[in-house]
């Protein structure tokens, strides 16, 4: 019985903390982003809104220098500056600026930002069960193991929906008639992009290896269309 109440407790907190974060992500999004007006990148993601039987997709700029692209819990499509600014410097085609929102439009039809907040809370929840747990037999270290135990199950759910991103941005891209390569390419190009260090351990990770991203996506490319291209 005593283990009851502060699991419910940190269920609440983690809904609380949950949308308090979106409020938040939502108040920033609304204050320092626009949409987007890029008729050279519209042209390619009208490409994609067709396959998808809409008119047009709504895609935002986020006004932030990192290069990313994301998507917001109430469905809303952004890249941020950042990334508009390596295609307008001609390091990202439009072509693969738009296997960038074929990926973002998986985790929105695939439900990932809206099974966000019940991950969050059940991670809390576990949290506090392995720190109680944990304590009891090993006191200070214990906390440590449960938090680091949570982070890398988090890590693990997390790629998978990665994962899952990427397939449907394939089948997206396919189905559009650009192709999977843009995809692939912009994989390759994405830790100079980034600047990423990938020194962290990759069951640490919240994305999935590149080369493991490649290999997935090509393996879903054989299967839909019978060749690598």
């Amino acid at each position: 019985m005593h283990f009851i109440i502060p699991i419910v407790f940190a269920v609440i907190v983690g809904l609380v903390s949950y949308l308090v974060s979106v409020t938040q992500t939502k108040r920033t999004l609304a204050t320092q982003s626009k949409p987007l007006n890029n008729p050279a990148l519209e042209k390619h993601f009208m490409r994609l809104a067709h396959a998808l039987d809409l008119k047009r997709l709504h895609v935002n700029i986020y006004e932030i220098d990192p290069v990313n692209g994301l998507a917001a819990p109430d469905g809303q499509i952004y890249i941020t500056r950042g990334f508009l600014d390596r295609f307008n410097n001609g390091e990202v085609s439009a072509a693969e600026m738009s296997s960038v929102i074929a990926h973002e439009l998986g985790h929105v039809a695939l439900g990932h930002t809206k099974r966000r907040m019940i991950d969050f809370s059940g991670q809390n929840a576990v949290r506090t069960v392995l720190t109680v747990t944990l304590n009891r037999f090993i006191p200070f270290i214990g906390p440590w193991i449960a938090n680091m135990a949570v982070n890398m199950v988090a890590a693990g759910m997390s790629r998978k929906d990665e994962f899952e991103a990427d397939s449907y941005a394939t089948a997206l891209m396919i189905k559009a008639g650009l192709g999977v390569a843009p995809q692939k390419s912009l994989f390759t190009k994405l830790n100079k992009l980034t600047a990423n260090s990938g020194s962290a351990p990759a069951w640490f990770l919240s994305h999935p290896k590149t080369i493991d991203r490649i290999k997935a996506i090509e393996a879903n490319e054989i299967r839909w269309t019978g060749f690598i291209s």
